[in-house]
């Protein structure tokens, strides 16, 4: 039998950039659980308390009728968000497309303000709109239109780059207007996708609309603070699972839609 071919040696410039490379990430391992005070003592010590807190959670199904309107109120949210932000979304991906935008000037400035508002997540948006708009379901509706804009544009402006040139430089050798080249040329390439993506955001928005509940921006989850606030686990329990059951419900719909859109 032949012996094996030998493995070539490593140069020390890669031994020590090897070296380097895990000393960084275990001196930032140990740098950040220090810093954040992680102790797996405390989590095991902890797991008894886990264990009799889960215990307490038993449904209160006497409960139910009262989650409906906040549960349809969450959903209200997340769609009017998603319509929204997908109304002001596609010009704007556009406008921040390389091979669609008019000139250089409105393509930097359109995709700089667009970073700005991909920096800002949508649980401080809700938590900043709140006290301005008052407590209720508006403020999250506001915040989950930025987010869906900052969203849509993301993913559609990159599938608008990638899209075959050749029909666009045909239009335009034809004499066509930026919104016929657009219309003609980008929009039978980029469609089936850009509505894909808008399922996503709707997806993204219903759960997002939960949290955004705990701080004042309505629907279930100013509902599940409520109860949480007055020790109702009971009702926490059963506020958990509807929400749950919604989000199973709304992913399924939406991956069944999306694998026949595409």
């Amino acid at each position: 039998m032949q012996a094996s071919a030998a493995l070539p040696a490593r140069s020390a410039a890669q031994r020590l950039r090897t070296t380097t490379t895990l000393g960084l990430i275990l001196g930032a391992i140990a740098v950040s659980a220090w810093q954040t005070e992680f102790s797996l003592a405390s989590l095991v010590l902890g797991t008894v308390d886990f264990v009799e807190f889960f215990a307490k959670l038993v449904p209160d199904w006497s409960y139910l009728p009262e989650i409906w309107g906040p549960l349809l109120e969450t959903v209200q949210i997340a769609y009017l968000g998603t319509l929204f932000g997908a109304l002001l979304a596609y010009p704007l991906l556009f406008l921040a497309s390389i091979n669609t935008a008019p000139n250089r000037v409105v393509l930097m400035v359109t995709r700089s303000l667009l970073t700005v508002l991909r920096s800002i997540p949508d649980l401080l948006f809700a938590a900043l709109l709140a006290p301005v708009l008052s407590i209720g379901p508006l403020p999250g509706v506001v915040a989950l239109t930025l987010f869906t804009i900052a969203v849509l544009t993301k993913l559609g402006s990159e599938s608008v780059e990638a899209v075959d040139p050749g029909p666009l430089e045909a239009l335009r050798a034809a004499g066509a207007t930026r919104n016929q080249t657009i219309q003609f040329a980008v929009l039978p390439q980029v469609g089936a996708t850009l509505t894909s993506f808008l399922l996503y955001a709707f997806e993204i928005n219903v759960r997002a609309s939960v949290v955004l509940g705990l701080v004042g921006a309505g629907g279930i989850g100013q509902d599940l603070l409520g109860r949480l606030n007055f020790f109702a686990y009971g009702d926490v329990s059963l506020i958990v699972l509807a929400t749950f059951a919604l989000v199973l419900a709304i992913d399924g719909a939406s991956i069944w839609l999306r694998a026949r859109l595409i």
